[in-house]
């Protein structure tokens, strides 16, 4: 299975959010980002930052899908 972060990204729409916002709320990386934008693997601080950044839970922001 591989992840998917479109929910992530329709998330980020929905509330007129740039990337560069989140970098900042969550206090991630540029190449954070990046690997989310390229729907790879981070990690679970990662994610809890970008879920407490959003107030959001885990499974509004990821999904995993068949490969």
């Amino acid at each position: 299975m591989k992840v998917s972060y479109n929910r992530l990204r329709h998330l980020l729409i929905d509330r007129d959010m740039k990337k560069v916002d989140l970098e900042r709320a969550a206090g991630i990386t540029h190449y954070q980002m990046y690997k989310i934008r390229n729907d790879k693997d981070v990690t679970t601080a990662v994610l809890r930052a970008i879920c407490s950044a959003l107030h959001c839970r885990l499974d509004e922001i990821i999904e995993f899908v068949p490969d």
